[in-house]
């Protein structure tokens, strides 16, 4: 699985399309919280979890994405305008997040229907 698209659509969201066809909008506070890097979501080395500190300090520009790379045929590097750069979204975590996302009850669809 792997996203054909990827772009900001706004201060706030980011677009993705997968190769099946299914399309995301996800804002960034979303996206930010759910970094993979150790310092964000620590990290498990020989048997042994460390978490982070579970303070989460408000910087500026923290849910700012200023680029989105790729990293060879398998992820995104996101870098943020506070600087971290650490998180690497794999396609599969990346497709993972995007589901749950659409599932939360405080971001479905308010619209009615006819």
């Amino acid at each position: 699985m792997h996203p054909s698209q990827f772009k900001k659509i706004s201060e706030e969201e980011v677009f993705v399309k997968w190769d099946d066809g299914r399309e995301y909008s996800l804002t960034m506070k979303y996206l930010r919280e759910r970094c993979p890097c150790a310092s964000c979501a620590g990290e498990s080395v020989l048997w042994r979890e460390y978490k982070p500190n579970p303070l989460q300090i408000l910087t500026p520009g923290k849910y700012n994405l200023k680029a989105a790379e790729v990293i060879g045929n398998y992820a995104f590097a996101l870098t943020w305008a506070d600087g971290h750069n650490t998180g690497i979204y794999a396609f599969d975590y990346l497709k993972k997040i995007c589901e749950e996302y659409k599932k939360e009850p405080s971001v479905q669809s308010t619209d009615k229907a006819d």
